[in-house]
C-alpha cells in the first residue's frame, strides 16, 4: 500500500467534508419547500375553502334575511294563499262604514217641541238598507208647496262640531230644524205641502210630508236653521 503524505491525507479530508456538508444543504433546502407547500400552500387551499364554505348558506337555506328572520330585520310577508292586511282592510271597507246614500235612507219629522217662542222638529234619517253606512255634517232642508216649488229661504246652519254616525241597518240620526213662531213672531208665513230633505253629500232628496203647521218665508224672524246630525231620533 503506498505511503500517502499528511497533506495529502488532509486535503481529501477536506473535499469530503465539503461534499457531505453540500449534501446536508441540499436536504434541509428539500424540506423547507416541502413544508410550505404543505403548510402554506396546501394549508391556505384548505382553510379559506373551508372558510368560504362556512360563510355562504348551504344550498336550499335560507339566510336570516330573506326568511324576515327578527335578525334579520325584515318584515313577515303573506303568503300566496294569504290576504295582505290593506286587502284585508279594502275588503273591510266594502261592506262597512262607507257612506249612507239617499235611496239607502228613510226621512221623518218627529214631534215638535215647543219653547221660548220657538218651533223644534227633530228630522230623523233612518238606514233602510242591510250594510251599516256613516252620516256626517248637515243634511239639506226646504220646505215645498203642492207643486213642490220651494217657499222660504234655505235654512241657515247652526253653530255646531259635526262628528260621524255610523248607522247600522235600522238605526237613525236626527238634525233639529227650529224657527221663531210665527204667532209669536209676525212673520209672513204659509204652510208647506212637504218638507225635502237630502243626506250630506248626496243630491237626491226624501220627500216628508210637512204636519208641523205654518212656517215663516218673509219679513222679520223668518230665518229656519238646522243643526248637525246626531246618533238617535230626537233630544
Amino acid at each position: 500500500m503506498a505511503n500517502t503524505s499528511p497533506s495529502v491525507r488532509r486535503t481529501a479530508l477536506l473535499a469530503s467534508a465539503v461534499a457531505a456538508l453540500g449534501a446536508l444543504t441540499a436536504c434541509g433546502t428539500d424540506g423547507g419547500a416541502s413544508g410550505a407547500a404543505t403548510g402554506g400552500a396546501s394549508g391556505a387551499a384548505t382553510g379559506g375553502a373551508t372558510g368560504a364554505a362556512r360563510q355562504s348558506p348551504v344550498p336550499g337555506t335560507p339566510t336570516s334575511a330573506a326568511s324576515g328572520s327578527p335578525a334579520g330585520g325584515g318584515e313577515r310577508s303573506p303568503s300566496p294563499a294569504e290576504p295582505s292586511d290593506t286587502a284585508g282592510s279594502a275588503s273591510a271597507s266594502a261592506g262597512f262604514g262607507g257612506r249612507c246614500h239617499t235611496s239607502e235612507l228613510r226621512a221623518s219629522v218627529g214631534r215638535a217641541d215647543p219653547g221660548a217662542g220657538q218651533r223644534n222638529f227633530p228630522v230623523v234619517l233612518t238606514n233602510t238598507s242591510s250594510r251599516t253606512c256613516t252620516l256626517y255634517g248637515y243634511p239639506g232642508a226646504a220646505f215645498v208647496d203642492a207643486s213642490g216649488s220651494q217657499v222660504g229661504a234655505d235654512p241657515r246652519r247652526a253653530p255646531g262640531s259635526p262628528e260621524t254616525v255610523t248607522l247600522a241597518p235600522g238605526r237613525s240620526a236626527w238634525a233639529g230644524l227650529s224657527f221663531a213662531s210665527p204667532e209669536v213672531s209676525g212673520a209672513r208665513a204659509v204652510t208647506p205641502a212637504a218638507l225635502l230633505v237630502t243626506p250630506p253629500d248626496e243630491r237626491d232628496s226624501l220627500t216628508v210630508r210637512w204636519q208641523g203647521g205654518k212656517v215663516p218665508v218673509g219679513g222679520g224672524e223668518s230665518a229656519v236653521s238646522v243643526t248637525v246630525l246626531d246618533a238617535g231620533t230626537g233630544p
